[in-house]
């Protein structure tokens, strides 16, 4: 049977709709050879990767959307800083999150603590902030790893490996399907940072702003890329009309991102034939 390769993009709160691809897939029975995905898409892509199933994924993100209260509790405890920073010139800290306490504080516990831990091999992407190049990780410690993915500059401190200071990975390779060529006879790469809905054109806030304005970026990052060799399948789920920082509406987004099962099932089915 062909092998899988299975590439996740960034784009906020719409990757929960990565969700509903991985359940595709397990209903078809496909268990991807290898993995790669960029901030969101990592964190989906490292559940993926660590055995979780998609229905296990969606009643994770749903039980905490449904608990705003806990959510908040967890966001307080993953700032970068302390109130009293913003008594003390560290107004910055104060304020930003800190990407590895999000990710000890939000990340499901199926996850390992290392890249050996992974059934099925994943590769995760970040940037070099002054360096201005792709980051790749493939081993080492995972939660650092998808930490330095995540980390958005302005919502959250870059992480430091290595000497490297490092940021959100939709910086250089918003869409890494290019890091599974000739690792599986068909790639699949999952894009959500497309337009927003007609429908939705009014004023965002600041951080809306800043997050839609990467988004602008990675967009046309992903349409570069697609010029010089694209997946063999490329899936859009239609989720534009969310807002790109609105995790609490994780149902809502489940919900939209429903029809791509069928899409996956009958032109994945095809080139599995």
């Amino acid at each position: 049977m062909k092998t899988v390769g299975l590439a996740l993009g960034g784009g906020g709160a719409r990757g929960l709709a990565h969700i509903a691809v991985i359940e595709a897939l397990d209903d078809m029975g496909v268990r991807p050879a290898a993995i790669a995905g960029t901030s969101i898409g990592a964190i989906i892509g490292a559940g993926c990767a660590a055995g979780m199933s998609g229905k296990e994924m969606r009643r994770y993100a749903i039980s905490l959307a449904h608990n705003r209260a806990e959510v908040m509790r967890r966001m307080i405890r993953s700032r970068a800083g302390k109130l009293s920073d913003l008594f003390g010139g560290g107004f910055g800290d104060a304020t930003r999150l800190d990407a590895e306490r999000m990710c000890e504080h939000f990340l499901p516990e199926a996850l390992p603590e290392d890249f050996a831990g992974l059934p099925i091999p994943l590769t995760v992407i970040a940037s070099d902030l002054y360096r201005r190049s792709e980051v790749v990780f493939d081993r080492g410690p995972l939660r650092r790893a998808l930490a330095a993915s995540i980390a958005l500059p302005t919502i959250m401190r870059p992480v430091e490996v290595d000497g490297r200071v490092l940021v959100d990975g939709g910086a250089t390779n918003p869409l890494p399907f290019d890091r599974l060529r000739g690792r599986a006879d068909v790639i699949v790469a999952v894009e959500i940072s497309g337009p927003v809905s007609a429908s939705r054109r009014e004023v965002p806030s600041a951080l809306e702003c800043l997050y839609a304005t990467v988004l602008v970026m990675t967009h046309s990052i992903i349409s570069e890329k697609l010029k010089q060799g694209a997946p063999d399948l490329l899936l859009q789920p239609n989720v534009g009309s969310f807002r790109t920082l609105n995790f609490l509406q994780a149902s809502a987004i489940l919900r939209a991102a429903e029809p791509v099962k069928a899409e996956i099932r009958e032109r994945l089915g095809r080139l599995l034939a």
